[in-house]
């Protein structure tokens, strides 16, 4: 039985000893397997192609190639170190295309825990391929490893104009230069504009009104209007839902059917506004003022408010026909002289309210808590059958 000695290609480390039987298929197939490797040539010690098995004797040296010509192991650059033990050998990176020539110290000790580092500090041990000139294959964008190698090499991070940043980021991080990956970040972010939380002014949401045709749907949700001027606007069917209106000046604006479902109206003005078939499910509109408004749409369209926080609210002289204020909160709200005609106010809390002078014909109060509320001048008598649970 004959045996024999296989290296990788172009190497004189690691081999191993396999024992030579059946054909040169078979022993391709061993060398596949021993050297991690998808072996197609085998070479003799002096470049020779071997075709044939029986061209093999007993001890033979062979290197076993992936279909690349012969690289004779003894021209390898000699390895040389410097006082601190690192190589520094000159090798060349095939980085998809382009060719970079640097030393093996640049790429292993700025970074030394870097995937880089790992694959050349020693030779061969991750098994890096190489083009038939020799160089590295890395398979990458080279435009954004250029200015990594040049942190490599002296240590300053520069970007040339018109080269993505983030680009150059995925690259350290892929390669695990995680120094340069944070220094890169912080880049990023200074180069961004701060985030502007300012609230949104009269004049650029009178842009967006004209802007807008009259019969589209503008959505506005969860945008920030605190303080803003929007008195007198025409703001029908538009969509404020969980929008920030406090302290708003809305007073006789146009809401007609808009959505004000869950926004923030507390301390907002909205005097003389129409709110004909208004949602404000669950609005909070602590403290504000809604004197004179009108809920009431002759097309039986119903203001729904139900759930709304309307605490210390003063709605004095509003038309409310058939309004929805079902598990709302009023309490301290002022509501003298409102026409509540039809309105749903079961289980809403009215503690402390004033409802001096309102028309509650028909109103539903049945489970209200009307705890100190004030019931006098009322137009029409209030019977024990709406209140009652």
């Amino acid at each position: 039985m004959r045996r024999v000695t296989l290296f990788v290609n172009g190497t004189s480390k690691n081999g191993k000893v396999v024992a030579v039987y059946g054909t040169l298929s078979d022993l391709l197939s061993v060398a596949s397997n021993k050297l991690g490797i998808k072996a197609s040539c085998l070479y003799n010690g002096k470049g020779g192609l071997i075709d044939d098995i029986a061209l093999i004797r007993d001890d033979d040296v062979l290197y076993v190639s992936e279909g690349d010509p012969f690289i004779d192991p003894q021209s390898e650059a000699k390895v040389t170190s410097d006082p601190h033990g690192a190589h520094t050998d000159w090798l060349t990176l095939n980085i998809g295309g382009r060719l970079f020539t640097t030393t093996r110290s640049t790429l292993v000790s700025k970074e030394p825990e870097s995937m880089l580092a790992h694959m050349f500090r020693d030779k061969d041990v991750w098994g890096n391929k190489q083009d038939k000139h020799g160089a590295y294959l890395i398979d990458r964008s080279p435009e954004y490893f250029e200015p990594i190698l040049n942190y490599l090499r002296h240590g300053q991070l520069i970007i040339n104009e018109g080269l993505n940043i983030r680009g150059v980021l995925e690259e350290a991080r892929f390669f695990g230069i995680e120094q340069l990956a944070e220094q890169l970040e912080v880049a990023i972010k200074s180069t961004q504009p701060p985030e502007d939380h300012s609230p949104i002014s009269r004049k650029e949401f009178v842009r967006f009104l004209l802007a807008t045709p009259t019969k589209s749907e503008l959505r506005c949700q969860g945008l920030n209007f605190s303080g803003a001027d929007l008195s007198r606007l025409d703001l029908r069917y538009i969509n404020f839902k969980m929008a920030n209106l406090s302290r708003c000046n809305l007073t006789h604006a146009n809401l007609c059917c808009s959505n004000l479902e869950r926004a923030d109206l507390s301390g907002a003005n909205l005097d003389g506004a129409n709110l004909q078939g208004v949602k404000m499910l669950c609005s909070n509109a602590e403290g504000a003022s809604l004197k004179g408004c009108n809920f009431e749409d002759p097309s039986g369209l119903k203001a729904n408010l139900e759930g709304a926080n309307l605490k210390g609210v003063d709605m004095e002289g509003s038309q409310m026909t058939g309004i929805n204020l079902r598990v709302a909160t009023l309490k301290n709200a002022k509501l003298k002289n409102c026409n509540l005609r039809g309105a749903t106010l079961a289980g809403t809390d009215l503690e402390n309210c004033d409802l001096s002078g309102c028309d509650l014909q028909e109103a539903n109060l049945r489970g209200s808590n009307v705890k100190g509320a004030i019931f006098e001048e009322m137009l029409t008598p209030l019977h024990m059958s709406q209140s009652v649970r």
